[in-house]
């Protein structure tokens, strides 16, 4: 399962322009909404918001992986989002969120999810990484930047 084939372009947003949590589900659900016509933006929301309910999904380091299943779709979804100034996340570190990457899976699927969270964090963990996307100018070069970064990974 590589993020070339779960990854539309137009689902990276160079520049997230929400300043609370619940904005940038919102922004994110919008986003992921506005590509795949047929999810609901509010039914994608109240999905990440449920799972955030559970256990924040920002780690450390600047990342949040929010995820969660959702019917209508028959396979993984995902959306990349990057706040340069950062945003308070509820995360482990305490320190603000910058890098935001949401995994939407079928309802009905079990694990198939797990393995693109574990890729994910493998890849948003690396320091390099995390400062080339802080970096990246267009949405092209995030998009091509995690491509290649999850082309490294066996």
């Amino acid at each position: 399962m590589k993020l070339a084939d779960l990854l539309d372009k137009k689902c990276v947003i160079p520049e997230l322009q929400s300043t609370s949590k619940k904005e940038v589900i919102e922004e994110l659900a919008r986003e992921v909404s506005n590509v795949h016509t047929n999810l609901n933006p509010e039914k994608v929301s109240e999905v990440l918001f449920d799972r955030e309910t559970l256990c924040s999904t920002a780690v450390d380091k600047g990342i949040a992986i929010p995820h969660g299943k959702i019917g209508g779709i028959s396979g993984i979804i995902t959306a990349f989002g990057r706040s340069i100034k950062g945003i308070d996340f509820d995360s482990l570190d305490n320190e603000s969120t910058h890098l935001f990457m949401v995994i939407l899976a079928p309802e009905n699927t079990t694990g198939l999810h797990i393995h693109l969270l574990a890729r994910t964090s493998r890849i948003l963990k690396q320091e390099e990484t995390r400062a080339n996307l802080l970096k990246a100018d267009s949405r092209d070069e995030l998009y091509n930047l995690l491509v290649e970064e999850d082309e490294k990974i066996q």
